[in-house]
């Protein structure tokens, strides 16, 4: 089969979008899949201004501010879609928090824990008897290994308490 964009060399690879629950598949050939972005044209800015309204049409009297570590403008970010740096956040704050709001849902960074955090990080809740209903129930659904953790950890609280 030819690629559905350049009509010429062998399709290689199968592309699939999904637009307002419409499936469209098109099949390309390396050449033409390199340079697939899957955006609109126009790329991430038009994506971004879609999605929070036209923020490049922002008019400024005199003199525009700029970021005092990268010199970037907020035209400069509405144009392009990105921040500049971690300054910008600070630097545009009050232009930047509506937007931001409106495409995560909230202005706070809240994270993550990562699966990989240190035992040493634990809930202030708890308690030697949650422990003990937790060793219970991993020892009952054999789940040793995290069992001999938490049978640990009760081992230390009780030598805290009679410490």
């Amino acid at each position: 089969m030819l690629c559905e964009n350049c009509g010429k060399n062998t399709a290689t690879t199968l592309v699939r979008t999904v637009v307002n629950g419409v499936v469209k598949e098109q099949r390309l050939c390396s050449k033409c899949a390199k340079g697939y972005t899957g955006l609109p044209h126009g790329g991430l800015a038009n994506m971004l201004a879609s999605m929070l309204g036209d923020i490049t049409d922002t008019h400024f009297i005199g003199e525009e501010a700029k970021c005092p570590v990268c010199s970037a403008s907020f035209s400069d970010i509405a144009k392009t879609g990105r921040v500049g740096c971690a300054e910008c956040y600070k630097t545009f704050r009050s232009e930047l928090l509506p937007y931001l709001k409106r495409v995560h849902g909230s202005t706070k960074h809240v994270g993550k824990v990562p699966n990989s955090a240190p035992l040493s990080v634990v809930p202030e809740t708890e308690n030697l008897e949650s422990l003990r209903s937790q060793l219970s129930r991993l020892v009952s659904e054999e789940r040793y290994e995290e069992a001999a953790v938490v049978r640990d950890k009760i081992r230390k609280l009780e030598g805290e308490n009679n410490g």
